[in-house]
């Protein structure tokens, strides 16, 4: 239950170091231990360093738009949501709010699945994290971290930096190890890849979701910018971050080439960095990094769920979204946005009982829900960077600002066409409903539901949900 009859406290003052790690958390989670199957599965050695080139770059070009719109728009809070808003209007803004944070959710259930999945290997009855029992433990410590974070957002924000130094020295420690057992002559075999692979530019585009998806939280020091000390640090903070994970996830896949055949990396059970390196140094090596991924992903959790329940506190408070989610407790908590985040997660994990393979469905899934929301933030970068003085900017923009912004831009619109039109109807099905929150928020304020524009892009929102459906009910496509 809300305090609003509480006093509330200032928001938490977040310092440099603590927002990169919000950074560094929030992106090393799951995909990081899932990364040598996924990418064996798609492509070898050459596809893979195509893949980083091509991710790597865009999305630097990503934190570099987050970089300059927190220098330009230091009035706009929530990153993602807030320059959506500002660039397209309220429901476009709406609609980012949201996909940002079905996102979210949908990328917590991983984390859940991909910790039952490494006990499975040990106890049977988990599975691989889609067993009735998975989903009932998972359940278990979804609402445990809901209590947790419920007693304050400093304290849990503290939490996740002692976390993110923990979960980071397995994943040196097997990038070092796998040096060390590296042989080139596998190396060389894997570098091509296999027959069945396809074009290298199919090879590419099948590893662009996971990238997606490993990079993820590369705009949380945005997402929290309402609790910087210093306005300027959130953009440090957030290219600090990415290039610090950017050269780890790079030196997770390349060195797996190196250590067992293509299609042996591809055909291992997640989490498979554990799985690669038990082939390499035995079942301690496989132990040591099943540890290191259960403390990675209850950190990236927990930073996740702090970021989902802002950008619908934040939203609320802007009237984009029902002013119950608008309501905090005295700690600073905007427990009615965390109260729905959690719920959101339960549900999502109760459809992986139906995915045939619960992981990838919903990782992929995650990466496609994001997908527009960092579209609309980086075509507001470049109506910032085009007319500094049309959008409010602080300061005079640079060409180089501009030329970011449209790459970031032209980035994210390749990533919605490597997704493909499976995960976009998909999407349409959990945007459409959501259309609900924005109409209550509407008559809330007594206000005209939709503009011309907007019931325009509400019809095809409607209109794609349901093709998704149909598509789901005759099975063109499947979970």
């Amino acid at each position: 239950m809300s305090h609003p009859e509480a006093p509330p406290r200032p928001a938490a003052k977040l310092t440099l170091p603590t927002l990169t790690a919000m950074v560094v958390g929030s992106m090393v989670g799951a995909g990081v231990f899932s990364l040598p199957s996924r990418f064996a599965q798609e492509t070898g050695v050459a596809g893979a360093l195509i893949a980083w080139s091509v991710a790597g770059t865009g999305m630097l070009m990503l934190a570099f738009v987050f970089q300059a719109l927190a220098v330009r728009r230091p009035d706009l809070d929530a990153g993602v949501y807030a320059y959506a808003k500002a660039g397209f209007g309220e429901y476009l803004g709406f609609f980012s709010a949201f996909g940002y944070w079905a996102s979210a959710c949908v990328g917590n259930v991983t984390y859940w699945v991909l910790i039952m999945s490494t006990v499975g290997a040990v106890a049977p009855v988990l599975g691989d994290g889609d067993t009735v029992t998975a989903v009932v433990v998972s359940s278990v410590g979804l609402w445990g971290f809901f209590l947790l974070i419920r007693r304050g957002v400093k304290e849990a924000a503290a939490i996740n930096r002692i976390v993110t130094v923990a979960k980071i020295v397995p994943i040196l420690f097997f990038v070092v190890l796998a040096l060390f057992y590296f042989e080139p002559s596998v190396f060389a075999d894997n570098f091509s890849g296999t027959d069945e692979a396809g074009t290298l530019f199919g090879q590419v585009r099948g590893t662009m979701l996971a990238t997606v998806f490993v990079f993820l939280g590369v705009e949380g020091a945005s997402v929290y910018s309402r609790h910087a000390k210093r306005r300027e640090d959130v953009g440090r903070a957030t290219v600090l971050g990415f290039l610090s994970v950017f050269a780890v996830f790079a030196s997770v896949t390349i060195v797996s080439y190196g250590l067992l055949p293509m299609a042996e990396i591809a055909g291992l059970r997640q989490p498979s960095m554990a799985e690669v390196l038990e082939s390499a140094v035995g079942t301690w090596g496989k132990v040591f990094i099943s540890v290191g991924l259960i403390v990675s992903v209850l950190g990236a959790y927990l930073a996740w769920t702090l970021m989902a329940a802002e950008v619908l506190f934040v939203a609320a408070k802007d009237k984009d979204m029902p002013r119950f989610l608008g309501q905090s407790t005295a700690a600073d908590v905007p427990e009615n946005a965390l109260l729905l985040t959690t719920c959101l997660s339960q549900i999502m994990l109760v459809v992986t009982l139906f995915s045939d393979d619960a992981f990838t469905f919903a990782l992929d899934l995650t990466s496609a829900l994001s997908l527009i929301p960092f579209l609309l933030a980086a075509g507001f970068a470049v109506k910032v960077a085009g007319r500094p003085e049309r959008w409010g900017a602080v300061g005079r923009s640079t060409r180089r600002e501009l030329v970011i912004a449209v790459v970031a831009t032209l980035y994210t619109a390749f990533l919605l066409y490597a997704a493909g039109p499976k995960f976009v109807l998909v999407s349409f099905i959990l945007y459409a409903p959501a259309t609900f929150l924005f109409v209550k928020s509407r008559r809330e304020q007594g206000r005209r539901l939709f503009s011309p524009g907007e019931a325009v892009i509400c019809a095809v929102t409607v209109i794609g949900a349901a093709v998704g459906i149909a598509a789901l009910s005759v099975g063109w496509i499947e979970l």
